[in-house]
């Protein structure tokens, strides 16, 4: 068995201090071969929110692997945003802005979906789809991790990454089994199992780890348990209004015939966090 950390939309410069420790904590208790951050480690892109993030992420005790989002480059300084955007990032976080990780019998495989031209929506760049494809592993669990979803639930209204269609379509085809995003602040995995065209990948769209935006309503994050076609999701919520992580909720999935199946009714996703302005948290 394989047990993977999935944490996003951390935004440290504006997150929830008083929970960043026991988030840590959850982590490093969880003992997992791999821990994989899909975006916004820091709310504006700035080096000392990076500061913050580095020693969030430094202490955190297995392997990691983080890929940007679009808080990550900076969304006022014009000049850098443009010319430089992922400066700061590689300062802080390492050169590789398209990480691959393998943790036992799961590869994960990391995607820039940031557009510095774009405040919000993401981009599926020429090239990328085709790299995924020939870095998947037919022995293994292939995991795309990346900040901006590869589909929306139908009660989002934000703008859907450029070529994410085709993007999903051809890794289902090419046999990617999981994608991990985050950036709507939503999550969803068997509501977006309930919609998709795609039920040959599983879609795991994660909430926010840290961020302090009231209208969030709720921290979270999760530990994939992976054994074969097996796979346990525990969920650690932490409330606005409550000081720390809940015991966990438990999610199962099954694919043995090549397509996911839930084997509990779809959750119910707070999706508030997706209805914002362009120039707001997510």
């Amino acid at each position: 068995m394989t047990r993977i950390v999935h944490l996003s939309d951390l935004h440290f410069g504006f997150h929830r201090a008083a929970l960043a420790d026991a988030l840590l904590e959850r982590v490093n208790r969880a003992r997992a071969d791999l821990v994989v951050v899909t975006g916004d480690v820091t709310h504006r892109g700035r080096s000392d929110q990076y500061a913050l993030a580095a020693a969030f992420l430094s202490r955190i005790q297995a392997p990691l692997m983080v890929v940007p989002g679009n808080h990550d480059v900076p969304l006022y300084n014009l000049p850098v945003r443009y010319l430089a955007p992922y400066a700061g990032f590689r300062r802080a976080l390492g050169p590789d802005l398209t990480p691959t990780r393998q943790a036992g019998a799961v590869r994960v495989l990391g995607m820039n979906s940031v557009d510095p031209f774009a405040v919000q929506r993401g981009v599926v760049r020429e090239g990328e789809i085709g790299r995924l494809i020939g870095g998947l592993d037919p022995q293994a669990m292939n995991i795309v991790a990346l900040h901006h979803p590869l589909e929306h639930l139908a009660e989002v209204d934000k703008e859907l990454t450029r070529r994410a269609p085709e993007a999903l379509a051809r890794l289902e085809r090419a046999g990617a089994q999981i994608v991990l995003s985050g950036h709507l602040h939503v999550w969803a995995t068997g509501a977006m199992l309930d919609q998709t065209a795609h039920p040959g990948v599983l879609q795991i769209q994660a909430g926010t780890a840290l961020c302090g935006r009231p209208s969030d309503r709720q921290n979270e994050f999760a530990v994939l348990q992976i054994d074969g076609p097996w796979l346990a999701i525990e969920r650690h919520i932490a409330p606005m209004d409550e000081p720390s992580f809940r015991p966990p909720e438990y999610e199962h999935f099954s694919r043995e015939s090549g397509i996911w199946v839930a084997h509990q009714p779809a959750e119910k996703p707070i999706v508030p966090g997706a209805t914002e302005t362009a120039f707001s948290t997510a």
